[in-house]
């Protein structure tokens, strides 16, 4: 019904900056949220930033200053820049979409984030 394509990941060296995307397409609510979560290997995923379609965005606190959330409404599109990345920061990256119209949740594959120290 509704499938989400990341990509921008890759490997970059500690300090540098990744920008991320994620392309959404099907049948999508116009009121809805998307943003980014990540997980490692045996650790919870843990959220990095959401943004509503009316363009309002949240990080934890524990992301802000460093991470930045945007979104495309046309495309269905959203982006995150990372900046002054740290080896902590290596993680598979799953976007996702809130679907409000229909109250249901999509997840894309997940794109690989490697940091070197």
């Amino acid at each position: 019904q509704v499938q989400l394509v990341e990509s921008g990941g890759g490997l970059v060296q500690a300090g540098g900056s990744l920008r991320l995307s994620c392309a959404a397409s099907g049948s999508i609510f116009n009121i809805n949220t998307m943003g980014w979560y990540r997980q490692v290997p045996g650790k919870q995923r843990e959220l990095v930033a959401a943004i509503t379609s009316g363009s309002s965005a949240h990080y934890p606190d524990s992301m802000k200053g460093r991470f930045t959330i945007s979104r495309d409404n046309a495309n269905n599109t959203v982006y995150l820049q990372m900046n002054s990345l740290k080896p902590e920061d290596t993680a598979v990256y799953y976007c996702y979409l809130l679907d409000l119209g229909r109250n249901r949740n999509y997840w894309g594959q997940g794109t690989q984030v490697t940091v070197s120290s």
